[in-house]
């Protein structure tokens, strides 16, 4: 019997919006997951090296109940801090994020652009992880952004009634953080708790779509073609390892098909294309549907 079926309080869901977040593709996720080798219990530990706003993590944790441990990590040191904080004193950031929506709903817009950038500032000096959450549910997009820095950026979104404050959730998803370590750290970090017994979630920022689509300073400095050929050597040790590994990124085919850098650098693996929706572009005419990418070491279905 699953977790989903054995409870029936609301799930977990993830509390920051996050570009690339895999939300719209879990179902796509899911029929690819090893689903045979976690039933039979041979698959007992779960890595994500990007973990992001978590969709899959979220997914995963609440599904499966044979996958026993979980392994978070990610280089955005803010974002880690702010799981980190909701993990441990949930009620600290419900209180301050409550204050932080009370004060922001009760001003009309220009006084609302001024507290936005008012918490703006005192984030990028304090770092405090109630404030990330106002950001992200007040910003432009949803997005988070920084600059050479690592100050965060993103302009003021100018939305009429944000939920900035989702206590319920936020409670769910400290009490689903009580079984998983969130680390800090570059990718390769999550190579010592990987083994045979491991499913390993990979969604790097995005290789960009598009000359100007290049959202991908969530931390001070950026994911480059490097990191990308990095990562492809990355998952051939996990494979060596004996684990098994899926990983989601962008299609550069949509822009290029000549690109064939996940062919060439992801050979022998299964790569398949799925469709999605492009959310985050500065035009409203540059969203719509794509294809992304979804490359696994191993068979399923």
């Amino acid at each position: 019997m699953t977790l989903a079926s054995a409870r029936t309080v609301a799930k977990a869901r993830p509390f920051l919006k996050w570009a690339g977040g895999k939300g719209q593709l879990i179902g796509e996720i899911d029929a690819r997951l090893p689903k045979r080798e976690i039933e039979a219990g041979q698959i007992e530990r779960y890595v994500e090296p990007f973990v992001g706003g978590g969709a899959v993590f979220f997914h995963v944790a609440q599904k499966y109940d044979r996958v026993k441990e979980f392994y978070l990590f990610d280089v955005n040191e803010d974002l880690v801090n702010c799981y980190n904080a909701i993990k441990r004193d949930v009620e600290s950031v419900i209180r301050e994020l409550e204050r932080l929506e009370a004060e922001f709903l009760t001003k009309d817009g220009s006084a609302r652009k001024r507290l936005y950038y008012e918490v703006r500032t005192r984030f990028n000096r304090e770092r405090e992880p109630a404030r990330l959450i106002f950001l992200n549910r007040t910003c432009y997009n949803g997005l988070y952004r920084v600059n050479r820095e690592g100050e965060f950026n993103v302009p003021f979104g100018d939305y009429k009634k944000p939920r900035i404050c989702d206590a319920d959730n936020l409670r769910q998803v400290s009490r689903l953080l009580q079984r998983a370590r969130i680390i800090w750290g570059d990718f390769e970090e999550s190579e010592g708790y990987i083994d045979q017994s491991t499913f390993v979630y990979f969604d790097p920022p995005y290789r960009p779509i598009s000359r100007t689509a290049s959202f991908t300073a969530y931390s001070k400095g950026s994911f480059s073609e490097k990191d990308h050929l990095r990562l492809a050597r990355f998952c051939r040790r996990a494979q060596q390892k004996g684990a098994r590994f899926l990983l989601s990124n962008s299609d550069p085919k949509n822009e290029n098909p000549r690109d064939h850098f996940f062919e060439d650098h992801y050979k022998g693996f299964i790569i398949e294309r799925v469709k999605a929706t492009r959310a985050i572009n500065c035009k409203a005419s540059g969203r719509g549907e794509i294809s992304e990418l979804i490359v696994t070491n191993y068979s399923f279905g």
